[in-house]
Parts: C-alpha cells; structure tokens; sequence
C-alpha cells in the first residue's frame, strides 16, 4: 500500500506541474488565466502518468543524459499521441491540434513540443523526482496511507463528475445532429454555456477542441466559442 500511495501522490505532483505549465504557457500567450485540464482539479493526468512511466523505466539509464532525453521524448510523444487518439475516439472531439506546425504527426504531436518534453523529463529524472521522493519517504507510512487515501478518494470523484459533463456534451451534439434543427442547435448553444458552468470551463480549457462530426456541428462548436469570449 506504501508502494502504491507513494507512486499516486507523485502522480498528483506532477499531473499538478503540468497543469501549472500549461496555465503559464497559456496566460502568456492570452493574457488571462485558464484552468488548462480536463479535470476540474489543478491537474494534468497526461503529465502525471508520463512521469511515473519515465521513473520507472528511465531512472536505469541515468549515467547517460542523451539516452535519458531521447527516450523521454519517445515516451511523452507516445503518451500523447495516444490520449489524443483515444479521447478522440471515445468523445469523438479532438482536445488539441498541431497541424499547423513543423514537424508533427496528425496534429496530435510536434516536434518541439516533444523536445521541450524531453528537457522536462531529464530534469525529472535528474534532480525533481530524487528529491521529491527524498521528502515522502520521510513521511510516516500510517499518514502516507490516509493523505493518499483522501487525495484517491477526491481524484476518483473529480475524474466521475467530469467524464460526465463531457459525455453529456457529446450526446447533446450527437442528438442535435440527428435532429438535424438549426434552430434546436441555437437553443442548445445558449443551453450548454448558461446553464452549465463546468461545459463553459472544460470549452474554455480547450479553446482550439474540434468536433468530428458534420460541418453544422463545426458551426455549433464556433458559435459556443464565441458565446464564451463574450461573456
């Protein structure tokens, strides 16, 4: 159980840098502040399970800072491209998209996205994850259990609440494209971003998310992100 707590409470940490990165990332670029999550916590889970991957299998290579690089980059691009295709298929939206730069697969990875990840993950290996795991192991195993218990308990009902909101999402616009009613699409639309303040953040988290369906239903996710820059 000690095992297993320790390994989830530096999953928090780091899906937490991430999701910090990524707010800091945005607000540099919009200048304002963005939960940038899927999850309504201050976490990244994308972050958090590449880095628990990298420390399982990098920390081996550590006397060779090349080989530690190369394969963060490997691991990273992997996680990504996956979630990418995987939250696509199972919500039939596309959370993020690359296509317009250099060097990417898809969209759903580029090149210096994957460098910088790669810093990120030697840094990780080299002085963050040492040290980090350094400060828990002085912590009691009988306290280890409780705090990771409720951060466990707390993750679990974020992840339910927010899976959701999104897959209400998709029914709604998968019912309106059956229906196939402009009208229905304008009512929904004022529905969707009034009357439910978690749709509104999970839109705003994902300004550039693309719908796969029909071009009315490409309109639909326009006319939200208008409606959420107005208000």
């Amino acid at each position: 159980m000690k095992t297993f707590f320790t390994y989830f409470i530096l999953f928090l940490i780091y899906s937490f840098v991430g999701w910090a990165i990524e707010v800091v990332v945005t607000f540099n670029k919009d200048k304002k502040f963005v939960n940038r999550g899927f999850l309504l916590g201050p976490y990244c889970p994308i972050y958090g399970f590449s880095s628990i991957i990298m420390i399982l299998y990098l920390s081996r290579y550590r006397n060779s800072f090349i080989t530690v690089f190369l394969l963060a980059v490997v691991v990273c691009s992997i996680m990504e491209y996956l979630v990418s295709y995987l939250m696509e298929k199972l919500f039939k939206a596309r959370w993020w998209d690359y296509s317009n730069r250099k060097f990417n697969i898809n969209g759903r990875v580029c090149l210096e996205n994957s460098i910088w990840f790669g810093l990120l993950g030697a840094l990780l290996i080299y002085i963050v994850n040492p040290f980090l795991s350094s400060v828990i192991a002085m912590i009691s195993d009988k306290v280890l259990i409780i705090l990771g218990s409720v951060l466990l308990v707390i993750f679990i009902t974020d992840l339910i609440i927010s899976l959701n909101v999104t897959i209400r999402i998709k029914n709604t616009i998968t019912k309106l494209i059956k229906k196939d009613s402009t009208e229905d699409f304008n009512h929904k639309i004022k529905e969707i971003i009034n009357g439910k303040i978690l749709n509104r953040r999970l839109f705003k988290a994902f300004p550039k998310i693309k719908i796969n369906v029909k071009d009315k239903v490409i309109d639909f996710k326009n006319n939200i992100k208008e409606k959420i820059e107005k208000k």
